[in-house]
């Protein structure tokens, strides 16, 4: 028994070099290589008529709007927590800094919209260090957990996807919250001193902030949905079951950021909850071809929003 501690112990002191995150994102790719390579034949003989680029252009749309509303709901997200938000240069920040998401480290667009909440910009009074850290943590715990919900649909086990609602309860909310704060209090430069455990009080359920973050996940979808109609794949599996998948890969996404925006990880949950339905070809097309429009949606959204920022900050509304 006690050589078993011993064993135990050693095993929960080991690390992997460069951290698992990593591992986990480099195995992803990996995977996602590996079936590129074993398919691409079959991925070369796939061919778009005008329709399909219809499809993939109104996908492109869709996900432009997803990000509008994706910064709507972190404004709801801060309303909750009692700040101020002052609507256009909310969204706009967020927006503005989503590209930041594919640096490295997948905490740059946090910081900035750390640096701004503490500046007062988007809010019409500044936000102290524990409030603002608060906010630019608490928007993807709820995305998750909208996310999530949504992986139910699958029936089965998947109904405990089901569970993390429970965790949004304020006894669990406000101790995960600010554990959360605590692990990333260094890497977005707030003062660890600063947060007392026990301090953080919530104002309750989030009903709100997850209702629209669940809206966000849902256009996400729409988005996700146009690659597949493009690929004409809608007839091998039911709504439901491709929604249920999506949901799944995207928290995975979000969840493992040390690739950058979930490259590979996405791709590969996907291709592995649902290729025992859909053919694999298509399916690697569909996941390569919504990459490639939610790439190119946030970097049309951010360069707007930067001029757009950049206009409201020379008139001195932010």
């Amino acid at each position: 028994m006690a050589g078993g501690a011993t064993v135990i112990r050693r095993l929960r002191t080991l690390s992997l070099p460069g951290g698992a995150r990593l591992w986990v994102s480099a195995s992803s790719v990996a995977f996602l290589a590996s079936a590129v390579v074993s398919h691409g034949r079959q991925l070369l003989q796939l061919s778009l008529d005008r329709q399909s680029w219809l499809w993939l252009a109104l996908g492109l749309g869709i996900s432009a709007l997803s990000l509008v509303v994706n910064g709507l709901a972190w404004g709801v997200v801060l309303r909750w927590l009692g700040a101020a938000p002052r609507w256009t240069p909310v969204v706009l920040l967020f927006l503005e800094s989503n590209l930041r998401k594919y640096l490295p480290g997948g905490v740059w667009h946090l910081l900035e919209r750390l640096r701004a909440l503490r500046s007062g910009g988007p809010c019409r009074q500044p936000l102290s260090g524990r409030q603002a850290l608060g906010a630019v943590l608490l928007d993807p715990l709820l995305m998750a957990v909208a996310a999530l919900s949504l992986v139910a649909l699958g029936g089965g086990l998947a109904l405990l996807a089901l569970l993390p609602l429970l965790a949004l309860m304020p006894r669990w909310l406000n101790p995960l919250l600010e554990r959360l704060e605590r692990r990333r209090a260094k890497a977005l430069e707030v003062d660890p001193s600063g947060l007392t455990p026990g301090s953080l009080r919530l104002p309750g359920y989030p009903w709100w902030p997850l209702a629209a973050e669940l809206v966000f996940v849902l256009c996400r979808f729409g988005g996700f949905a146009c690659c597949v109609q493009a690929f004409d794949l809608a007839f091998q599996l039911d709504w439901t079951g491709w929604l249920a998948g999506f949901a799944l890969a995207w928290t995975a996404g979000l969840v493992v950021p040390a690739a950058p925006g979930g490259l590979g990880v996405f791709e590969a949950v996907l291709v592995l909850r649902l290729a025992a339905s859909v053919p694999e070809a298509p399916l690697l097309a569909v996941a390569l071809s919504y990459r490639l429009v939610v790439s190119l949606a946030d970097l049309l959204v951010a360069a707007a929003a930067r001029r757009d920022l950049a206009a409201l900050r020379n008139n001195g509304y932010c």
